[in-house]
């Protein structure tokens, strides 16, 4: 299998690349950037490592590696300032994703091709991901909530002192403002979180609180997240080339999952090699039904704005 990076030279595609060598995931890794000299110094340092990690080919370039490859992630994009929220992002990415779009289907995609966007507002550039390429929707995913996923897991096992791999809760809906935590099925080693040692309810609007900040917070403190949205697009890619059908917290075009259509946001999906293989439309608590169905209807006001510039 052979993944390429767009924007590898960049903090969040360097990261990905990273966490995909030490994950051993592909047979090939291609960083691209539009600076290309600095995708092939990337290559470099990673090749360098690849002795003590993994038997893998990382290469870096343009888009003549797009051809070839199986898994194309698109990480390019501007950085969120700290005051901005990810919605604010589309004036100014829109038109330099669609450029990106538009380099790609030039290159010729395999027609198995999975297209991983990672680019912020990620389920706004995912459906226009979706929209513009001659792909199947089903090939076409967004990173959306899984990276707030992890973030909310690391910090309740943070506040509870548990082992955050045994730590499992959702979030779900936008990757943004109108994120819905998902507490009606959040666990910790398989336990009910409202009975483990030390929770309280208190905690809740705490930790989500933290959780919807933490892209913001990342950004003031050290002026980018990599190191954890590294591993979020490592845990969708490993999905994909290992045929794993799991379930992510990602971004597709909805169809009718909880009652919403035609926009892009994050529900249970079962990913693997083909892409979304299933969407689980699991019981949850009627508010958090009615989070996920708000998180559409916001991003849907949004959508009606692109789609008037894009044209």
């Amino acid at each position: 299998m052979k993944v390429s990076i767009i924007g590898g030279g960049g903090l969040v595609g360097s990261c990905a690349g990273y966490a995909l060598q030490c994950g051993g995931i592909a047979r090939e890794i291609a960083m691209l950037d539009v600076n290309e000299e600095l995708a092939v110094g990337q290559a470099l340092d990673l090749m360098h490592g690849g002795p003590s990690v993994a038997d893998q080919v990382i290469t870096g370039g343009g888009y003549e590696h797009i051809p070839d490859s199986d898994v194309i992630c698109i990480t390019a994009g501007l950085r969120r300032k700290p005051d901005e929220s990810r919605l604010d992002l589309i004036n100014r990415n829109t038109d330099l994703f669609v450029s990106i779009l538009n380099e790609v289907a030039a290159a010729g995609p395999k027609s198995s091709a999975i297209v991983l966007v990672v680019s912020n507002p990620v389920d706004i550039l995912t459906y226009v991901a979706a929209e513009r390429l001659n792909l199947p929707p089903s090939q076409v995913i967004g990173l959306g909530t899984q990276l707030d996923t992890i973030r909310f897991c690391s910090l309740i096992a943070q506040q509870l002192k548990a082992p955050p791999t045994q730590t499992k809760a959702l979030i779900l809906g936008e990757h943004g403002e109108s994120m819905v935590p998902i507490w009606s099925s959040a666990t910790i080693a398989g336990l009910p979180l409202d009975k483990y040692p030390g929770w309280n309810p208190s905690l809740a609007n705490q930790l989500f609180t933290r959780t919807r900040g933490s892209g913001a917070e990342v950004i003031k403190r050290k002026g980018g997240a990599g190191f954890a949205v590294g591993i979020a697009i490592r845990d969708c890619i490993d999905a994909i080339a290992l045929d794993r059908r799991c379930v992510l917290p990602v971004s597709t075009v909805q169809n009718g999952c909880y009652g919403i259509r035609d926009v892009a946001l994050s529900v249970p999906t079962v990913v693997g090699r083909t892409g979304v293989i299933d969407r689980l439309e699991v019981d949850l608590w009627p508010k958090e039904i009615q989070g996920i169905r708000n998180s559409g209807a916001n991003l849907r006001k949004t959508l009606d704005v692109v789609a008037q510039r894009l044209g």
